[in-house]
């Protein structure tokens, strides 16, 4: 396999890099690249990581699992792009500072308005999500989530429609729950379908590759950003040798993790609650916590400490992390939660 200046030899581990832009200042904006290739064939794993430039752990968990010997152990190949954004990187920022919007909402979907010229990061993307889309057999997204949180998985809904029967999208759906089984995180379901496409999530890496591509691709959350967390950085490389394992490119049963939902009932994101008043946040919960139907989440305070309001939950679940910060405008979220989900995971692409 050829990616970039990386070409890959059987029972080798080779490096390049892949160039997507080119740069003001005469210089071509270029991606790390690893493939790791090993002697029998077999699928082909892509590992991606920190499109969100300071997602570090997300970054050091794709660098090391590439450093597993995997080349002479593996059937087929990895392909690890650890770092997407390096224009974020270099200034440990989330977005780049290309138009300083998420350059994970970029990817390619069927059906975007293409009205407008792409800009650069759509340029990027969809050079990204070519080569993924003509190789990749599966694809695990690496990112990290807020200060504090638990490490967790997402998995997306899939989507049927313009692009697969429901038949197809069912089928789709078991190879993803099977590989995200494997990972042997905790895993929530993705937004419902209507705010699913709202947020663009169908052109985030795993939202396209699996709903366009039809690639079976999920998100890994591992922990907080800025630093890399070592034991969840750890976790985070047994996960991706379970899917390997999984995939039959390498032998042997998964490991498991030691992580654990806090609860029994499936769970979907959510962005909640909300505080209609003003203030500074006193958070009664923390990450890992569960919580039911009206337990209050934090109380909103003056700058004096003298309570203004408190704040409940309208759900049954679980905290994934806090928000960052403790001033709160009016309808600021205040958490990250993982909450009941009886929605289904195969829906019509034409209902949202």
């Amino acid at each position: 396999m050829k990616l970039g200046t990386a070409e890959s030899v059987p029972g080798e581990l080779v490096t390049g890099w892949f160039d997507v832009t080119d740069l003001p200042t005469g210089t071509p904006e270029r991606l790390p690249v690893l493939i790791a290739e090993g002697k029998e064939d077999g699928p082909t794993l892509w590992i991606t990581a920190s499109i969100h430039g300071n997602e570090v752990t997300a970054l050091a968990t794709a660098q090391d699992v590439m450093q597993e010997n995997l080349e002479s152990e593996i059937r087929g190949s990895v392909v690890c792009l650890p770092n997407l954004n390096p224009a974020g990187l270099r200034q440990t920022s989330r977005t780049s500072y290309y138009h300083g919007d998420d350059p994970n909402r970029y990817f390619p979907d069927p059906d975007a308005d293409g009205s407008r010229p792409p800009r650069v990061q759509e340029l990027i993307d969809g050079r990204i999500y070519d080569a993924f889309e003509d190789s990749a057999d599966a694809l695990v997204d690496l990112h990290t989530a807020q200060v504090g949180s638990i490490p967790f998985v997402i998995r997306d809904r899939v989507l049927y429609g313009s692009e697969r029967t429901e038949a197809e999208a069912n089928a789709l759906a078991d190879e993803l729950e099977r590989l995200v089984d494997a990972y042997d995180f905790p895993f929530i379901n993705e937004y419902a379908a209507e705010e699913y496409v709202e947020q663009n999530l169908q052109r985030s890496t795993a939202g396209a590759a699996l709903n366009n591509a039809g690639i079976p691709a999920f998100t890994v959350e591992l922990g907080g950003f800025e630093v890399v967390e070592e034991d969840t950085r750890e976790k985070g490389v047994i996960g991706l040798l379970n899917v390997m394992r999984e995939l039959d490119m390498l032998p042997g049963d998964p490991e498991p993790t030691g992580l654990s939902a806090p609860v029994d009932f499936p769970v979907k994101r959510a962005v909640h609650p909300h505080t209609d008043t003003a203030g500074i946040v006193r958070h009664r919960v923390e990450a890992g916590d569960t919580f039911e139907q009206g337990d209050v989440i934090a109380d909103i305070v003056t700058p004096h400490g003298e309570e203004k309001a408190t704040v409940e939950s309208d759900h049954d679940g679980y905290v994934v992390g806090r928000y960052h910060g403790v001033s709160a405008y009016e309808n600021d979220p205040l958490a990250s939660l993982a909450v009941r989900d009886d929605g289904d995971l195969v829906v019509p692409r034409e209902q949202e």
